[in-house]
């Protein structure tokens, strides 16, 4: 039997207490800000972008709040939320809506919240909404690089089982499998002394490497599963960023197109990430997962954004200019 990584990542960079500190997760987030920030403000430097290089903090904040944390969190409660738990269980646990460390952002609600604000922002500030928008999502994708990186490091929306050599075993898994914890206790509470109780799972969760015996049982009940979110990290992140980092800075693309190309890129990674993935929701389409028919609709809407850049062919400044040059 090969010997699979056991997760044992904390989820916490520092920890004040039981529950408290810094996290990975909110490290993430800042991480994708500051990256975006740096990157958007670079390309209106050299033109690639109708917004003045000095007001790009201030859309990135905004964009940040209102289109990715707001949008992300009512995606995730319209998405997942309300579906799983019926609108009862969100009408009577109203402040879970803002219990956002605890998980439950949906990228496709962020995506949406990102249209509506950048349409809104450019509306009131008299700019191109296709021109701001092109830019936020070249450098969207390192936002989602670094949350992927965060839900490994959280061992949170994890693989399907496998036995390729490279596989991951979650104890994070005991929580939502009553059977695998059961198997634990069974192995492990006469030893540690650990009771029936949620506190005595949390112990056991949370004791991946306590103890040699901790250890060896873990590795015999939990199963082997893809490391997806890393699968991920790498087609949403580093190979969606690459792709359109390269079509922004080396081709000529009319506005709006390059958000045609994001949409659907991302729908098509998506699809296959999500191949490897367990479905983070139970409703689903026939065969096709919650996020796999949610991403089919981003083809669509990625069609039309690329159809209205090649009608009204509009380009940036920098476009235009080396245009120009050439003729």
């Amino acid at each position: 039997m090969l010997a699979y990584y056991l997760h044992d990542l904390s989820p916490f960079i520092i920890q004040f207490g039981e529950g408290f500190g810094l996290r990975w997760y909110g490290f993430a987030y800042v991480m994708a800000f500051v990256c975006g920030w740096w990157l958007f403000r670079w390309l209106a430097q050299q033109g690639y972008s109708e917004l003045k290089p000095e007001k790009v903090g201030d859309f990135i904040s905004l964009a940040a709040f209102f289109g990715v944390m707001l949008g992300g969190r009512l995606g995730w409660t319209l998405f997942y939320w309300l579906p799983e738990k019926g609108l009862m269980d969100v009408l009577t646990h109203p402040l879970d809506f803002f219990k956002v460390w605890q998980g439950g952002m949906a990228s496709h609600g962020g995506m949406l919240g990102l249209i509506i604000f950048t349409w809104v922002y450019a509306r009131r500030n008299k700019i191109s909404w296709t021109s701001i928008g092109d830019n936020l999502c070249v450098v969207a994708p390192v936002g989602l690089f670094f949350g992927r990186v965060a839900n490994f490091i959280n061992g949170e929306l994890w693989g399907r089982i496998t036995n390729v050599p490279w596989a991951v075993q979650f104890p994070a898994e005991l929580s939502d499998d009553t059977s695998l914890a059961g198997q634990l206790r069974e192995k492990m509470s006469d030893k540690l002394g650990i009771t029936d109780s949620p506190d005595g799972l949390q112990y056991l969760t949370e004791a991946a490497h306590r103890t040699p015996e901790m250890t060896s049982a873990l590795h015999e009940i939990l199963p082997p599963r893809h490391p997806s979110q890393i699968y991920e990290a790498l087609l949403e992140g580093v190979f969606l960023f690459t792709v359109l980092w390269f079509l922004r800075t080396r081709t000529k693309q009319p506005r709006g197109a390059l958000t045609g190309y994001f949409f659907i890129l991302y729908a098509i990674v998506r699809i296959i990430g999500e191949c490897f993935r367990v479905p983070d929701s139970a409703w689903h389409a026939g065969p096709l997962s919650a996020g796999q028919t949610l991403s089919l609709f981003l083809i669509v809407l990625g069609g039309v954004f690329i159809a209205y850049a090649r009608r009204t062919k509009q380009y940036e400044a920098h476009d235009a200019l080396a245009g120009a040059q050439a003729g």
